[in-house]
């Protein structure tokens, strides 16, 4: 029997199959301009184009303030570790960061290279399962920003607010949840996103931030590593990511005909919510996150024996089930259903997870 092939990869992950098509229609000859998009020069007036409605259809979607810039760039989110503090301590010393997770702590990890930071809040008391609740943060009121990793990919943790911090600006790693649902980016000095999770392909950045945060970076701050000459170059200082960036307005497009995020907010809940519901009353599978924190794009689980790991992936392969191996650091399962995932991808999912359990109990 073949079954439809559904992806649940971590990222580089899943993108919308009309998307696709799209792009394999214009792949040789972008609407008749008898070139590819890989192969235009990223200043000729094709290319310009698809660059401008990209970011409008991005400001569109995220209804992002007129005072905030809109960049793409390269590096991957791993790169903005080391472009956040570098661009936004404006001279201070210290930098809250909000412990949750893998991605957090790497971030973390890096900026101690340029400054001293402060662990305002961090969730290991309790094996990485939430996010600690504001009120439980220590936050020094000299602190040049605080940083939170809105969703952790590999422990399946979101955050189900947005902090409060008067005058001190927020910075977000919203890699793996933007787009995923409207959210206020008035809110925020700075978000960042790789894109290979929930935009586009591997290869493009976005970073969205707040224009009075520019042009503090230090002196010996490498020229490529600026918000403020990324900016004013409008993202091309140098070649920027072309292919990734016309992948990526064309998801921008396809959530627009969708309904936009409100729509999207809706689709994903009801996606997660089926996963969740089936493993919490399988009496088989186990998602240890508390209930609020609980990714609506990364489902980790457990199996009630790790020996019964390969047959499950086994089975699940057989099916159509791709990817859903658990990250080596922490082992299980893990279904990512990021915006491109189909509901019918999650049911099959679903339907595959129960009758394993029915026949290994």
């Amino acid at each position: 029997m073949n079954h439809p092939i559904y992806n649940f990869s971590a990222g580089p992950a899943v993108l919308p199959h009309s998307v696709l098509e799209q792009v394999q229609a214009d792949l040789v000859n972008w609407q008749g301009s008898g070139m590819s998009v890989m192969e235009m020069s990223h200043r000729g007036p094709e290319f310009m184009g698809i660059m401008a409605e990209a970011e409008q259809d991005l400001r569109d979607l995220l209804a992002i303030p007129v005072n905030y810039k809109v960049l793409f760039l390269q590096g991957g989110a791993t790169l903005q570790f080391a472009m956040v503090p570098l661009n936004l301590l404006r001279g201070k010393t210290k930098a809250s960061y909000v412990q949750t997770g893998v991605w957090s702590k790497k971030a973390i990890s890096e900026a101690r290279r340029f400054c001293t930071v402060e662990i305002a809040a961090s969730n290991e008391d309790r094996h990485g399962s939430y996010v600690p609740a504001q009120s439980t943060w220590q936050v020094s009121p000299d602190t040049a920003y605080v940083h939170i990793a809105g969703n952790e990919t590999i422990g399946g943790v979101e955050y189900d607010f947005v902090p409060e911090l008067g005058d001190i600006p927020l910075v977000s790693d919203a890699s793996s949840h933007i787009l995923s649902k409207p959210m206020d980016v008035s809110r925020f000095g700075l978000i960042y996103a790789g894109a290979q999770k929930n935009v586009g392909p591997a290869g493009l950045t976005l970073v969205i931030v707040r224009e009075d945060l520019l042009g503090h970076a230090p002196a010996h701050t490498p020229t490529m590593l600026d918000y403020a000459i990324q900016a004013k170059d409008d993202s091309m200082h140098n070649t920027p990511p072309t292919f990734a960036i016309y992948v990526a307005g064309l998801v921008f497009k396809w959530l627009k005909a969708l309904g936009g995020l409100e729509k999207m907010a809706e689709i994903n809940a009801r996606k997660a919510q089926r996963l969740y519901d089936l493993i919490d009353s399988s009496g088989f599978y186990r998602n240890p996150v508390e209930v609020r924190n609980r990714s609506r794009m990364n489902v980790p689980f457990t199996l009630p024996d790790p020996a019964l790991d390969e047959a499950f992936l086994k089975g699940a392969k057989a099916h159509g089930l791709l990817q859903l191996k658990g990250h080596r650091s922490v082992g299980g399962m893990r279904a990512s259903i990021y915006n491109a995932m189909p509901e019918a991808g999650v049911a099959a999912l679903a339907d595959y997870m129960a009758a394993f359990a029915r026949s290994h109990s």
